[in-house]
């Protein structure tokens, strides 16, 4: 079962507006066939942070990030449709230190897990989650993780079209994924608003926490994503 959903469980993404200025990509040129032109393919990721959303900055987790970290993912309903449990101060200081600790993209299967923190009150109410995949294919996945007392105010909607800014701008994607609980229906609708479209319904995919659970995949391509015309909707952070 994917990470994307925990929204759900609760109640239920600059450094210039085009996003091309303050982070460094590494291109390679791939040919195709003799006679034809190649494509260029990302193939590290180095943003400069933080992230910004209109409300949010979008950051690497420190250490006085803990507290606020446990605030949500100790809570049941938080970890219900996600592959994590309930998570103590000790176990999160110790994912810090580990995988959490990643900023960069340098090869697929790594995967930046970063903070979600409201400008206006300095709060870190969740995080959102960004996986590369497969280098060939462009393929990626998405994820995000909202405390419920922040709940139905559209941050999780916010934070992970953020996140699909950095997918298909940024580190160049052209396919990105959610893999949703089918009892997640809140999850589900906000993967819709992000423009992302169900592929999939698997039935009883998965022995997920105690029982069979069935699996929605939503997927959304660059092409479309170019199509929902983002180019104005980041903040302006160059003067």
């Amino acid at each position: 079962m994917g990470v994307a959903g925990a929204v759900a469980a609760t109640a239920g993404a600059q450094a210039g507006r085009s996003g091309l200025a303050g982070w460094l990509r590494v291109l390679c040129f791939t040919p195709l066939q003799a006679g034809h032109f190649g494509i260029l393919r990302v193939v590290a990721l180095h943003p400069s942070y933080p992230l910004r959303s209109a409300r949010l900055a979008i950051r690497p987790f420190s250490e006085q990030d803990v507290d606020a970290i446990v605030a949500y993912r100790s809570l049941p309903e938080v970890c219900r449709y996600v592959p994590f449990e309930p998570m103590d101060a000790n176990t999160v200081r110790e994912r810090l230190r580990g995988s959490w600790a990643r900023r960069v993209l340098e090869a697929e299967g790594q995967a930046l897990l970063l903070g979600v923190e409201i400008v206006a009150t300095g709060e870190l109410v969740g995080d959102v989650m960004l996986a590369w995949s497969s280098a060939e294919h462009r393929g990626g996945e998405i994820g995000y993780v909202l405390h419920p007392a922040h709940s139905g105010q559209g941050y999780a909607t916010e934070a992970a079209h953020r996140l699909l800014h950095l997918a298909f701008d940024e580190l160049g994607l052209h396919r990105v994924v959610a893999r949703i609980d089918a009892d997640n229906p809140s999850s589900a609708r906000l993967a819709t608003r992000l423009g992302m479209r169900q592929e999939a319904h698997l039935v009883q995919n998965e022995w997920f926490k105690g029982r069979w659970s069935d699996e929605l995949d939503f997927a959304i391509l660059e092409d479309e994503w170019r199509a929902l015309r983002h180019n104005d909707c980041l903040p302006d952070t160059s003067s």
